[in-house]
């Protein structure tokens, strides 16, 4: 587990109080939107690199990128130091943050609760609970009426790119291990720990080409003639959705009742 939220000082201090045993990450958006406010000439050449950098899954590609910060703006360099490279770099944090480098979830949250937090704070809390409510009963409803092995947006990233795969070489050296000609560039693969040389398929738990994920896992599982979906995180498959939505919110009487 951990907690990912902007770099307010409550906020830290809250959540170091309660969840004193769970690591705090800082929001990757939110900590570029600070560098922009205080290096605007820099922000603009480097907003790219810090994004591909913040989501980088080896530190000898996070070196390079930071190597390419350090040459254009020592300063922003010195300034994602002193924020801590394990608060905002996926290849430096401490567990498994899989794709949650940002605080969207909250800020979702917020943007649909604009209106009600103009309302006094049973009324506030009152919205909060219909609206979670109502978005428990639809998740639980999309996971059940879900017949293929992962959720859609899983399952749509594997059709969609599944031959991407097919550029690359595979040659066989064990039972599990493969090594993936990528375009000139090798990379090894082991199906048995689900690593990759890359970094992303034991980042991502996703075998695929998209953004993130590794698509040399993909070319090896095709090569095998092995389905992907089982070389795939549990918390991409219907079966994990319907427990997280497992437990209903129940309506409350009225207050006058």
């Amino acid at each position: 587990m951990c907690v990912v939220s902007d770099r307010n000082e409550n906020i830290i201090k809250v959540v170091t109080d309660v969840y004193s045993n769970v690591p705090h990450y800082a929001c990757m958006w939110h900590l570029w939107n600070n560098v922009q406010k205080k290096f605007r000439k820099s922000h603009e050449k480097l907003s790219g690199v810090f994004y591909t950098m913040a989501k980088a899954c080896t530190k000898n590609e996070f070196d390079m990128l930071m190597d390419t910060v350090e040459k254009e703006d020592i300063r922003v360099k010195e300034y994602l130091d002193l924020a801590g490279y394990e608060k905002w770099a996926l290849c430096y944090a401490q567990v498994h943050r899989g794709w949650h480098m940002t605080s969207n979830i909250a800020e979702s949250i917020n943007a649909a609760l604009v209106s009600a937090r103009e309302l006094p704070i049973f009324e506030f809390l009152e919205d909060v609970r219909l609206l979670f409510g109502r978005w428990n009963h639809d998740y639980k409803k999309e996971a059940t009426c879900t017949f293929t092995s992962l959720i859609g947006k899983y399952h749509d990233i594997l059709a969609d790119n599944e031959a991407l795969s097919t550029r690359m070489t595979v040659v066989p050296s064990t039972k599990y291990v493969h090594n993936v000609n990528d375009d000139g560039r090798y990379f090894v693969v082991c199906l048995k720990e689900k690593t990759c040389t890359c970094g992303r398929f034991q980042y991502e738990e996703i075998p695929c080409e998209h953004a993130w994920p590794c698509e040399h896992a993909w070319a090896v599982l095709k090569w095998k003639s092995l389905p992907p979906d089982e070389y795939c995180s549990d918390l991409y498959k219907p079966k994990t959705m319907l427990k997280t939505y497992n437990m209903p919110i129940h309506p409350l009487p009225n207050v006058k009742a």
